[in-house]
């Protein structure tokens, strides 16, 4: 018997927008089901047999949220091992087109900023995500 796990595919939506204060903020779904019910996560989920990954994040947008979204730049790609298999994460620069979110899969949501990240209890590979996120902020917002 084989100890490798499964490997799942999965795409994320990074969805921002300009908050009323004029920075960035983030979408994050609390999860409703599963071992990491009520951890927050960026959305999204499985990639399908032949899907492209833009098309899928925005199916599971889709689905998830009843929103439309624009796909922009792949912010990373996050390799995680859970206890049971191996996460394979593309996750994407995202804005919404739709006019509002209707949750669907998940319990509650939050827009939140960089600067709120640590006050968020993200599903483990979601910290990672939402790290790179500082990442890429704190070097965009780099003026040296």
């Amino acid at each position: 018997m084989s100890n490798e796990k499964t490997c799942i595919d999965v795409v994320a939506a990074a969805i921002e927008r300009n908050g009323m204060n004029g920075r960035k903020e983030f979408f994050t779904a609390q999860r409703d089901h599963g071992d990491l019910k009520g951890f927050y996560e960026f959305p999204g989920g499985k990639i399908e047999a032949g899907e492209a990954a833009e098309d899928a994040v925005r199916r599971e947008i889709r689905e998830e949220l009843k929103a439309e979204i624009e796909v922009g730049e792949l912010i990373d790609t996050i390799d995680y091992d859970y206890p049971t298999f191996h996460l394979h994460m593309q996750v994407f620069a995202c804005r919404l087109i739709s006019d509002s979110i209707t949750l669907t899969e998940h319990l509650n949501a939050k827009w939140i900023t960089v600067d709120d990240f640590d006050g968020i209890m993200f599903a483990p590979a979601d910290g990672i995500v939402a790290e790179a996120i500082r990442r890429k902020e704190v070097a965009g917002n780099d003026d040296t």
